[in-house]
C-alpha cells in the first residue's frame, strides 16, 4: 500500500492524516494544539508538526502541508523569526491596508494587480505595519514566508530552498494571480526593502524531499487545500459555516473585483478560487441561543417550530460589522417585532438571517466566476444544526449537498502529495464521499425581506 501524509497547520492546531494514495482512505491520524492568539511564535507550529506528524512521517511515501492563509513569517539572514508571526486574524494592519490600496491607485487597480482588494488579513499589510511600527525588526527581515511555507520547509531535508504554491501566494498582496508571478516591487513597497520570497512550485510538482527521500508537495492555503480535498470542480460552490462564513467556487478565469466583495485567489490546481467571506456566521446562532437562554439543540427546535418568515420578523445580523456587504461599522438590526412575536420567531429569524447572508456571498462568487452553479455543498460546525440543514435549501432555492464530516484541508494536502507520485497533469481521482442531499421548497419571500432590510439598514438612525 502506498501511503501519503497530509498536514493541516491551522490557526488552532496541526492535524495530520495518513492516507491510502490509491483511494484516499484515512488509515491513521493525529493532532497537536497550537498556542492561542493572533501573534504567535511560528516555531510552535514546528513542534506541533513533529508531535502530530512525526509518528506518521516514516510510513509516508510523500507529504504536503496545507496551512492558514495570509500570516506573516518574517525571517532574518539565519532563517530565524525576527518576531512572532502575525496571523490572518490580526487586524492591527487595517490602516496599512488602506495606505497600500491608495498607493496602488485605488481598489480596482489593486484588484487588477493582485486579484483582490487588500484587507488587514493580507501579508502585505502586515509588512507595512512592521515597517511603520517596528522599523528595527523590519530592517532585519531577509525573507518572508507564509505559515504553510514555514512548516513545509521544516518537513524537507536540511538545506532545502523555501517554496510555496500559487494558491497561498495569491493571498499575500504581492503576487499576481493571473500571471503566477511575484510582484517583488509590491513586497518591497510594503516592507521598505525587497525581501527574498519562496519559489513558486507548479501544481502537482515535487518541491523538495524529506531527509528520507520522500517527495514533498508544494502545499497550499487552507481554503485551496479544502477545495482539493473535496474535489471541487468549476460549477461547484462550497459554503463553509464556522466563525466566519465563506462561499467559494472553482473558476477557469481570474477575478478582479474592485468592490472587494470577492477575493480573486488562485487554487491548487492551476485554476482560480474566487471567494466571498462574511464576518458573522455561526456566532449569529451562538448569540441568539444566549439571548434566549437555550442550547443549540433547543434553538434549532424553536426555529423549526416557527413559520417561514418568522412571523414577519427580520434580522440584519451584522453584529460585528460585515465584509459582505462591506460595512465594517455596522450593527445588528431587528425589524418586525410585534406583540405577537414568539421565542420561536426569534430563533427562526436568526437562522434565516445567517442563511440569507451566506446566500448573498454565494451570489457574489457566482456572478464573478463566470461559472453557472452545478452543485452547492455545505460544511462547517454550524451544519450540525437541524434547522440550518432544513432551511438552507429553502433559502438558497436549490438542493444542498452535505458531505460527511472530515479533515478536508489535510485530505487536500494528502491528495496533493499523491499527485507528486503520479506526475500526471491533474490530481489523482479518489472516490467521492457520499453526500446527504438536503431539499426543501424555495422560500424567495425570506430573501426578499432580508434584502429589503439589508438595503435600508445603512439609512436607519
Amino acid at each position: 500500500m502506498t501511503l501519503v501524509l497530509g498536514v493541516d497547520s491551522s490557526t488552532q492546531s496541526t492535524k495530520a492524516v495518513l492516507v491510502d494514495a490509491e483511494d484516499g482512505t484515512v488509515v491513521d491520524q493525529r493532532t497537536a494544539a497550537h498556542p492561542a492568539g493572533t501573534s504567535v511564535d511560528p516555531r510552535a507550529w514546528l513542534g506541533a508538526f513533529d508531535e502530530a506528524a512525526g509518528g506518521l512521517l516514516a510510513r509516508a511515501d510523500a507529504l504536503a502541508v496545507g496551512g492558514q492563509q495570509h500570516g506573516m513569517v518574517a525571517l532574518d539572514d539565519a532563517g530565524q523569526p525576527v518576531r512572532d508571526a502575525l496571523l490572518w486574524n490580526d487586524v492591527r494592519s487595517a490602516a496599512a491596508a488602506e495606505q497600500l490600496i491608495a498607493e496602488m491607485g485605488g481598489p480596482q487597480a489593486c484588484a487588477e494587480a493582485v486579484g483582490s482588494v487588500l484587507v488587514a488579513s493580507f501579508t502585505a499589510t502586515k509588512l507595512r505595519w512592521l515597517r511603520d511600527h517596528e522599523p528595527e525588526n523590519a530592517a532585519r527581515v531577509a525573507s518572508v514566508l507564509l505559515p504553510h511555507d514555514y512548516v513545509s520547509l521544516h518537513a524537507a531535508e536540511a538545506g532545502a530552498e523555501a517554496f510555496t504554491d500559487r494558491g497561498d501566494a495569491s493571498g499575500t498582496g504581492y503576487f499576481d494571480a493571473r500571471t503566477g508571478a511575484w510582484r517583488h516591487d509590491l513586497a518591497a513597497a510594503a516592507l521598505g526593502h525587497e525581501p527574498r520570497l519562496p519559489r513558486v512550485v507548479a501544481p502537482g510538482a515535487t518541491a523538495a524531499v524529506t531527509a528520507a527521500g520522500a517527495p514533498v508537495g508544494a502545499g497550499t492555503g487552507d481554503n485551496m487545500a479544502a477545495a482539493l480535498g473535496m474535489a471541487l470542480a468549476p460549477g461547484d460552490v462550497l459554503i463553509s459555516i464556522g466563525t466566519s462564513g465563506v462561499a467559494s467556487t472553482v473558476s477557469s478565469t481570474p477575478v478582479a473585483d474592485g468592490t472587494g466583495t470577492v477575493t480573486g485567489f488562485a487554487d491548487a490546481t492551476g485554476r482560480y478560487l474566487p471567494m466571498a467571506t462574511t464576518i458573522n456566521a455561526a456566532g449569529i446562532l451562538d448569540l441568539q441561543a444566549r439571548l434566549l437562554g437555550v442550547d443549540h439543540a433547543e434553538l434549532s427546535r424553536l426555529a423549526l417550530a416557527a413559520p417561514t418568515g418568522a412571523g414577519g420578523l427580520v434580522l440584519s445580523p451584522y453584529y460585528g460589522g460585515e465584509r459582505t456587504p462591506n460595512r465594517p461599522d455596522a450593527h445588528g438590526v431587528w425589524t418586525g417585532l410585534t406583540a405577537a412575536t414568539t421565542r420561536a420567531d426569534l430563533a427562526r429569524a436568526a437562522v434565516e438571517a445567517l442563511l440569507c447572508s451566506l446566500a448573498d456571498a454565494v451570489d457574489a462568487v457566482v456572478a464573478h466566476s463566470g461559472e453557472e452553479p452545478r452543485r452547492i455543498l455545505m460544511v462547517g460546525g454550524a451544519t450540525r444544526s437541524p434547522a440550518v440543514r432544513a432551511l438552507a435549501p429553502a433559502v438558497l432555492g436549490r438542493p444542498v449537498l452535505l458531505p460527511p464530516e472530515g479533515q478536508y484541508v489535510a485530505l487536500g494536502a494528502a491528495r496533493q502529495a499523491a499527485w507528486t507520485l503520479t506526475g500526471g497533469p491533474a490530481a489523482p481521482e479518489w472516490p467521492a464521499a457520499d453526500c446527504t442531499v438536503l431539499e426543501a421548497d424555495p422560500t424567495p419571500d425570506v430573501r426578499e425581506a432580508y434584502a429589503a432590510l439589508r438595503d435600508a439598514a445603512p439609512a436607519l438612525p
